[in-house]
């Protein structure tokens, strides 16, 4: 009996354990509600109203919340 590798058990493990919101299985669903109301607060705190739209998907609302967090340092 050999010892199999379990990723199960690694703290940190490797691979896709952080995909591309265009890769997702579920990016073409509508934004989330969390997702809606967290880009709502950042475009308006950002002072981009354009950022935020009703009719997002999943994958572009997490584009354009991880565009407009990456703002927040400037």
């Amino acid at each position: 009996m050999t010892d199999s590798h379990n990723p199960k058990l690694e703290p940190h493990p490797s691979g896709n354990t952080e995909k591309d919101p265009s890769d997702w299985v579920t990016g073409g669903e509508a934004m989330t509600g969390a997702q809606a109301s967290y880009l709502k607060t950042l475009s308006e705190e950002l002072h981009a109203p354009e950022a935020f739209q009703d009719d997002l998907t999943k994958a572009e609302a997490s584009q354009r919340i991880d565009d407009l967090k990456g703002r927040q340092g400037d």
